[in-house]
């Protein structure tokens, strides 16, 4: 695939980088929802949601059977960063959510937290998913892999 023809940087330490899967990982426990972060380190486009919707359907989000993926993009050294979730969750909570969320994660960011900020919002993002879309055990399947996507 064209869009991840290029040697991926990697902005975390092995720790950090288990700790957002790890957080990835439990909050899909709880849910049926997906999860997935998306980290490189310019944002090709003015508006970082344009990039993070860029990146969303290029990995194959929107295919979730309840259109319910969400996607937390970062760009590193431009200092951006955007939430964007699919259409089954953003009906259910709308724009103010996704704002409270991305202010959050800039707090953390503020404090160079990259990964702590990441993690905790995954969770929270995963606590509220739980509420709409309940994780069920009999035929829940992990749709998309748990893993960072590291751009360019």
């Amino acid at each position: 695939m064209k869009f991840f023809l290029f040697k991926p940087k990697h902005f975390f330490n092995h720790a950090d980088e288990q700790r957002i899967v790890n957080a990835i990982a439990a909050s899909e426990k709880q849910t049926s929802g997906e999860i997935r972060v998306f980290v490189e380190s310019h944002c090709r486009f003015v508006d970082p949601l344009d990039r993070a919707a860029e990146a969303f359907f290029k990995l194959k989000m929107d295919s979730t059977e309840q259109r319910n993926g969400v996607l937390l993009y970062v760009a590193m050294k431009d200092r951006q960063m955007a939430i964007f979730g699919d259409k089954g969750i953003h009906e259910k909570v709308g724009n103010a959510f996704w704002n409270e969320k991305a202010q959050k994660i800039l707090s953390h960011f503020s404090k160079a937290d990259y990964a702590g900020g990441l993690e905790k919002i995954v969770m929270e993002i995963g606590a509220t998913l739980s509420g709409y879309f309940p994780y069920d055990g009999s035929n829940d399947k992990n749709e998309l892999p748990d893993d960072i996507v590291y751009g360019r």
